[in-house]
């Protein structure tokens, strides 16, 4: 009895073991198969033909181009300027264009026989033309730093020029160009060569700071300015800034330098290479030839989508975007199973992320708005920036003495009776913020401080952002300890925070321009 008992139960239990076990099978056949109907439907999915609306639109924009030239590219004549954009160049008439009809002497080649700068002025000269500021411009901004009676739109650097602001027009007369090399009205690249009747393109000489900078005193002399109250300068701006106080230390009263460097380093030279070699690689760009076809927007567009990287810091990044999205249209269709459960968002190979589509605007605006040519050879010129000793010495350059005269005193002291307080007036400028000595100074300090010695006697203002990426507030270390290295007691040195990263210079208006202002007035 207990036997057939036991092998009742034993018989009852595989019984339900068997039938749990088929329904287990037919829960995972059932799952199977909507899997491979799932499977099926994206496989279908899979072999339709892909859509890059982020490649579709540099079709596009070329499509555009074309039919903006209004006839083929075999018609164009030699003095046509071809499908090539105007840089958004300023009004024509709200720009001074000087043109030197001498030979320029250049740093690594024959002369240039002539060239045209463009430039804007701001504020009064005084009688004794004493006052003047040389505001120098980083690698792609025209002349227009602020808005004119003739040019009402607003600047690159509108906030920081006007009465009281950074550069006071109520003290002051600021001259800003458009750099040699540039494509705003100054000589480049895309100018006409006078002996060929056609653009320079890439048989334009290669330029140096130095030969940018010596271009910028040519107009001074034909201004009739002998000497500048001060020369200001931000990024690229800063390295031509500092490099005309070492060309002309008796000319040049006070150096600003923000954001810059005197010696370009290998991180930032590798970004800068990066976007010439996507730029050349676009087909379009032709070895430089391409002021009778079309111009290598996107070359361009990339390079500035690198650039832009480098212009900004992470931590802004996150704070403006984070890891979001771009917002989907309400048309779009919402991925799901066939049974009606959603998918997770399918990603997109084009930009999808919010930082991506910043990017690519970016991108965007900019590559029609600037000569590819000019930002290589910009570009270049930065890279090859080099005081040091050695470096100079390898460019046959002399260094010149330093100032023996006094520096200049503002206006509103230079309008009353001397007194014992302005002998010490640079002197108590002097100070140094957030920067204690260097522990582990650079192997190529002591090569920068002897290069930098036509500086010792003017005064200068070192500005550096501890965000930068481009040129790290180290860099701007590495100019104020060789400044005092070389004898320069009358150094000024700023440390900003905050998260803009390089792009600082043209945003904290409070802290830039207020040091600014302190240090020149």
């Amino acid at each position: 009895m207990n036997a057939t008992r036991a092998s009742t139960k034993c018989f009852d239990a595989t019984t339900r073991s068997m039938r749990t076990s088929i329904a287990r099978r037919t829960r995972l056949c059932r799952a199977l198969s909507s899997c491979s109907t799932a499977s099926t439907s994206r496989a279908r999915s899979s072999q339709e033909a892909p859509s890059f609306p982020c490649v579709e639109a540099h079709a596009a924009r070329e499509s555009r181009i074309r039919t903006s030239m209004g006839s083929s590219l075999s018609t164009l004549s030699p003095s046509s300027s071809g499908p090539e954009p105007s840089y958004a160049r300023p009004n024509p008439t709200s720009y001074k264009v000087y043109r030197h009809s001498q030979p320029l002497p250049l740093t690594y080649g024959a002369p240039l026989s002539s060239f045209d700068i463009a430039y804007e002025t701001w504020g009064t000269l005084s009688p004794a033309k004493d006052n003047v500021i040389l505001l120098h411009t980083g690698l792609s901004a025209s002349s227009h730093a602020a808005s004119t009676e003739t040019n009402p739109a607003e600047g690159w650097w509108e906030k920081f020029i006007g009465p009281g602001r950074a550069l006071d027009t109520n003290q002051f007369f600021i001259i800003c160009t458009n750099v040699l090399g540039g494509c705003y009205g100054s000589t480049g690249p895309s100018s006409v060569d006078p002996s060929t009747g056609k653009p320079y393109a890439t048989r334009f000489p290669v330029l140096s700071i130095f030969d940018m900078v010596r271009a910028q005193f040519c107009l001074l002399d034909h201004l009739g300015i002998d000497n500048l109250y001060a020369s200001v300068g931000s990024s690229m701006g800063a390295m031509q800034s500092l490099a005309a106080g070492w060309l002309y230390p008796e000319r040049v009263g006070k150096v600003v330098s923000i954001s810059g460097t005197a010696r370009s380093s290998p991180s930032a030279i590798a970004m800068r290479f990066a976007q010439r070699s996507v730029l050349m690689a676009d087909p379009n760009w032709n070895n430089g030839f391409y002021y009778d076809g079309l111009p290598p927007h996107t070359g361009m567009k990339l390079a500035r989508q690198i650039a832009t990287i480098t212009y900004r810091s992470g931590p802004e990044w996150d704070q403006r975007f984070g890891r979001k999205f771009r917002p989907l249209p309400e048309s779009a269709e919402r991925p799901s199973l066939p049974d009606g459960t959603p998918l997770p968002r399918t990603p997109a190979l084009c930009p999808d992320f919010l930082i991506e589509t910043y990017l690519d605007h970016q991108g965007e605006q900019f590559c029609l708005k600037y000569d590819a040519n000019s930002l290589i050879y910009i570009s270049k010129a930065m890279d090859l920036f080099d005081l040091t000793a050695p470096a100079l010495s390898d460019l046959h350059l002399t260094s010149p003495l330093p100032r023996i005269s006094p520096p200049p005193l503002p206006p509103s002291l230079r309008a009353s009776l001397p007194s014992p307080a302005h002998m010490h007036y640079h002197t108590s400028l002097s100070h140094s913020k957030s920067h204690p000595p260097p522990p582990n100074p650079p192997p190529h300090l002591p090569d920068l401080a002897e290069g930098l010695r036509p500086l010792a006697n003017t005064p200068t203002l070192v500005l550096g952002v501890q965000s930068d990426i481009l040129f790290p507030v180290e860099q701007q270390r590495e100019v104020a300890d060789a400044l005092r290295m070389a004898g320069n007691q009358n150094v000024s040195y700023f440390e900003l925070g905050g998260v803009w990263g390089h792009d600082t210079f043209l945003l904290d208006v409070q802290n830039v321009g207020g040091a600014i202002r302190g240090f020149l007035s």
